[in-house]
């Protein structure tokens, strides 16, 4: 077993795919919306992962009206949060960390993101940075950037958790240090390392201001 010991100031999640297995919702969702709209899903399916709705929008319907359309899709969203599932050792991870800094910062909204975690029985944030807490969205550094400052710490100091690309750019992008959930691991100086699920890290404890926890890197 090959173990390795993480330090950090501060943690920040994303949601969708990093805690919650929600990409089938997420792809129903949006098909079902081009459905709608007479728009090809194709475009929409390769650009929708960890980005803002109302990004997608305006980048494949320009046409249509932005506010409107986004309220749209988080009403479907919270039609179909109850189908999502916590990713295995989620709920036990974040209950670990008592009173430990951490927020979630999602491309969903507040409203949608809330009520997934709660269909996931998730414990959830004092904390959190939806998608109309900021003007850019992920892949830009501005959430990351917001979601520090929310907690007080320099961006250097908090260790992010994603899954997307997208989420990854914007982590990284913001001066934050990165742990991949899920898929094909990407190389980076600040990538600090990857698992399947959350049954692969534990809190070890506090060491002063330091975070220390404990990533499992066995194969």
């Amino acid at each position: 077993m090959i173990m390795k010991l993480i330090k950090s100031k501060a943690l920040l999640f994303d949601m969708d795919g990093t805690l919650v297995h929600s990409t089938h919702q997420v792809e129903f969702i949006w098909r079902h919306w081009c459905r709608i709209n007479h728009i090809a899903p194709q475009q929409v399916l390769s650009i929708c992962h960890g980005v803002r709705s109302r990004d997608v929008i305006h980048r494949v319907a320009p046409h249509l009206p932005l506010e409107e359309q986004a309220a749209v899709l988080d009403g479907l969203e919270i039609e179909f949060s109850g189908k999502a599932r916590e990713i295995p050792g989620a709920g036990h991870f974040l209950s670990s960390l008592g009173d430990v800094p951490w927020a979630v910062v999602t491309s969903a909204s507040q409203r949608v993101a809330r009520h997934r975690m709660t269909c996931c029985r998730l414990p959830l944030p004092a904390l959190m940075v939806g998608a109309n807490e900021v003007t850019r969205g992920k892949p830009d550094a501005e959430p990351y950037r917001l979601g520090a400052k929310l907690l007080g710490i320099a961006t250097s100091d908090c260790l992010v958790f994603e899954d997307a690309p997208a989420g990854i750019h914007s982590a990284l992008a913001a001066g934050c240090s990165v742990i991949q959930v899920g898929g094909a691991p990407q190389p980076g100086p600040r990538i600090r390392g990857h698992i399947r699920d959350w049954r692969q890290i534990r809190f070890v404890g506090l060491e002063g201001d330091d975070i220390a926890l404990e990533l499992n890197l066995s194969p």
